[in-house]
C-alpha cells in the first residue's frame, strides 16, 4: 500500500522483492483511497481484515500490509487507518502513527531524542518566530546554522545561513509558505577533501541492513540525493560500528521498527534525523533494505 501519486519509485522495488520471495505478484493499493475523506472501506472480521476499493473495482483480504511511500504531508490523513490495522492486528511493519508522527514531525523528533540522549546538534524550534526570536537562536547557535521545516522531504525548504542577510531571507520563506521550521549548529561535517559528507544508515528491528555515503560538492545545499548530493552504497560491514549503533539508537528512540537515518560521524557522531521510510531508487541495491523488509512481514505471518 503506497500512494500512487507519489514519484519516488519505491512501490516498484517492493514489489519485485515481493515477487521474488513468494512468486507471486502483490496487490498494489493506493494509500490514498484510505486516508481521510478517501472511499476506500476496511472491512473487519474473524478471519482478518478485507479492504473494498469501489472506485477500482478491488477487493483484497489480505496476509500482511506492507505501507510504504506516504508522503510526510499525507500522514496524517493516513493516521486513521494506521491506528484502526493496529488495533486491529493486522501484520505489518507500518501502522505505529505515533511513531511516525514522531519521525516526521521533525520538532518532535528533536524533542525526542533530547529525552534519550541521542546526540544531534544544538536545535531551537521556531514556530513563527518574531526577527527578534529567530535572530537570538542564531547568535545563540554560532552565526553558523542550518534552517529547516518542521515538515519536509527531499531537503527542500532547507537553507544553510551564515549572515543576516540570509536569516532575513529564511524568515521570510518560511513565513509566506506558513511553515513551522528549526535552527540547528552547523555540524561541520566535511571530508578530507573538504566536501559535505554524511551516511544513510537503514535499520531493521535493531540491525542495520543498508548503509551509504552521501557526499555534496555545494557546501550551502543539504547532503541529500534530491539537492545533488552524490551517493555511494557501502558494505554494510564497512560502517563503524560507532554509527551502526547510534542509527539504531536513533531508531528505537522514535519507536520505528524499520527507518532510514541520516547521521554524521563529526562532532563525536550526531544524527540529523530519522526518516520512516528511505527511499528506494536505482542507486541502492534493492536486495539490501527491500527484500529484508518483505522478508520481515513474512516472517510475522
Amino acid at each position: 500500500m503506497t500512494d500512487h501519486g507519489s514519484l519516488e519509485g519505491s512501490r516498484s522495488a517492493l514489489a519485485a522483492a515481493v515477487e521474488l520471495l513468494t512468486g507471486r505478484p502483490p496487490v498494489l493499493i493506493d494509500a490514498r483511497h484510505f486516508m481521510t475523506g478517501g472511499t476506500g472501506q476496511t472491512h473487519i472480521f474473524d478471519a482478518g481484515v478485507r479492504f473494498d476499493v469501489p472506485a477500482e473495482d478491488l477487493t483484497v483480504t489480505p496476509s500482511a500490509v506492507l505501507i510504504y511511500e506516504i508522503q510526510p504531508p499525507e500522514r496524517r490523513s493516513f493516521a486513521p487507518f494506521q491506528r484502526l490495522l493496529r488495533r486491529h492486528g493486522v501484520t505489518s511493519l507500518g501502522t505505529d502513527a505515533s511513531a511516525w508522527r514522531t519521525a516526521t514531525e521533525k520538532n518532535l523528533m528533536v524533542e525526542r531524542f533530547a529525552q534519550h540522549g541521542v546526540p544531534q546538534m544544538e536545535t531551537i524550534s521556531l514556530a513563527r518566530p518574531s526577527s527578534q526570536r529567530a535572530a537570538a537562536a542564531f547568535e545563540k547557535l554560532g552565526r553558523n546554522v542550518w534552517a529547516r521545516p518542521v515538515l519536509g522531504t527531499c531537503g527542500n525548504d532547507v537553507f544553510h545561513i551564515t549572515t543576516p542577510e540570509q536569516l532575513r531571507a529564511a524568515i521570510g520563506h518560511y513565513a509566506r509558505s506558513e511553515q513551522d521550521w528549526l535552527m540547528s549548529r552547523d555540524a561541520d561535517n566535511f571530508n578530507s577533501d573538504g566536501l559535505r559528507h554524511q551516511f544513510r544508515v537503514s535499520v531493521l528491528h535493531g540491525r542495520p541492513v543498508q548503509a551509504c555515503e552521501h557526499v555534496q560538492a555545494d557546501p550551502d545545499f543539504p547532503c541529500n540525493e534530491a539537492q545533488g548530493a552524490g551517493c555511494t552504497p557501502l558494505p554494510i560491514d564497512d560502517l563503524p560500528a560507532e554509527l551502526s549503533k547510534l542509527a539504531v539508537s536513533a531508531t528505537e528512540s522514535i519507536g520505528l521498527p524499520f527507518a532510514g537515518v541520516d547521521l554524521a560521524v563529526e562532532n563525536g557522531g550526531v544524527v540529523f534525523e530519522v526518516n520512516v521510510h528511505p527511499m528506494l531508487g536505482s542507486v541502492h541495491p534493492a536486495k539490501s533494505v527491500a527484500v529484508p523488509y518483505v522478508k520481515a512481514h513474512l516472517a510475522m505471518l
